[in-house]
């Protein structure tokens, strides 16, 4: 085929394929169409219409939500280059294993996500795409660009590359003020099993909007049903895998004696606790591991105080097993494991201090 020769734009616009319905300038000209040829069917009443810079929709109509999805990842992708993809191509390079060279987030991937919450995608007046902090563009049109400098691995969603849940909902509520907005949103992501609430606190954190008042409040939700949802994991892990039934809920004190703090499960007569650890990670911190200090913050005075409690338990001869949300949803069986050996191995311990029990 002569690449020279322009072909006729009409079997372009018939195209089924959405990616044969949204080109870009270089891609048009691939297939035989010039600039100016280009610019000539975006006239006032022509066929085709410019939705970017650079960007054509190849039908004279409002362009359809996966329409504008895949013009903002041909306006953000990597600009074209001897041996190298472009636009779209490098967007999804990460199907491959390559970092990809922008993704969807913000709203617009939460409502890829499904989430019930999410605005639908035609109301959305920009969409939000995240790159690299290298790439030298600016925002425009629909496409509204935030930049990063590590970016996340994307998930594909209907063939596209979409933020992962916790970093799109940074973005989203990034740019929300409306508390009840950025509640929903939060309290969706951890109830309808999108992702933890540690991951989602990580990423509001290293955003830092830990700060703003009214994602306070709805980090409080967020943890609130975080809480919730890690105790009812334990409630099945104990019943399907055949543990005793523990007393659940209780403070332990000493008799006529100071308060030890209050465990999520407790076996009496093997002195074996077991506490979920749903701590929020400090504002200001940088998503470092929990139970690590904030550099030049000096340590965690929860994750401390969490360590105090352990440690005066376990003098006492009373075992603690310390169980993360995520190790619960993503190792139950192992979690079970080391619940069912901690109180096999009571037998083989000294007998732990008398403590008294109270329902918290």
């Amino acid at each position: 085929m002569n690449h020279n020769t322009p072909l006729s734009p009409r079997p372009l616009s018939h195209l089924s394929d959405v990616r044969s319905r949204v080109l870009t300038t270089a891609q048009l000209r691939d297939h035989g169409v010039p600039a100016s040829k280009a610019a000539e069917q975006c006239r006032p009443g022509g066929p085709w219409q410019q939705v970017l810079p650079g960007v054509y929709v190849l039908h004279p109509g409002p362009p359809t939500s996966e329409e504008r999805l895949h013009a903002v990842l041909l306006y953000a992708g990597r600009p074209a280059g001897r041996g190298a993809e472009t636009g779209e191509a490098a967007a999804v390079a990460g199907r491959s294993g390559e970092p990809a060279e922008a993704m969807i987030t913000g709203l617009a991937a939460l409502a890829l996500h499904r989430f019930a919450s999410a605005p639908p995608l035609l109301s959305l007046d920009r969409i939000d795409v995240l790159v690299p902090r290298t790439r030298r563009l600016r925002s425009a049109g629909c496409a509204r660009l935030i930049r990063t400098h590590t970016p996340p691995r994307p998930q594909e969603v209907t063939g596209l590359p979409v933020a992962p849940v916790a970093r799109a909902l940074a973005d989203a509520v990034a740019r929300l003020s409306d508390a009840g907005s950025v509640r929903r949103l939060l309290t969706e992501a951890v109830r309808g099993g999108h992702c933890e609430p540690g991951a989602v606190l990580r990423e509001l954190n290293r955003a830092r909007l830990l700060s703003r008042p009214h994602v306070v409040d709805a980090v409080d939700s967020l943890l609130a049903e975080g809480r919730a949802l890690a105790e009812d994991r334990l409630y099945d892990l104990v019943r399907m895998y055949g543990l005793p039934e523990p007393l659940w809920n209780v403070d332990l004190r000493l008799p006529g004696g100071p308060h030890l703090g209050g465990v999520d499960a407790y076996w009496p007569e093997q002195a074996v606790a077991v506490e979920l650890d749903t701590r929020a990670p400090r504002p200001g911190g940088h998503g470092r591991h929990r139970g690590e200090g904030d550099q030049g913050e000096g340590p965690d005075p929860e994750w401390a105080e969490y360590s105090r409690k352990r440690e005066h338990l376990e003098r006492l001869g009373i075992t603690v097993v310390h169980i993360t949300p995520k190790k619960l949803r993503d190792t139950p069986v192992q979690q079970a494991m080391v619940i069912r050996t901690a109180l096999m191995a009571a037998s083989d311990r000294d007998p732990a201090a008398y403590v008294v029990v109270l329902p918290r």
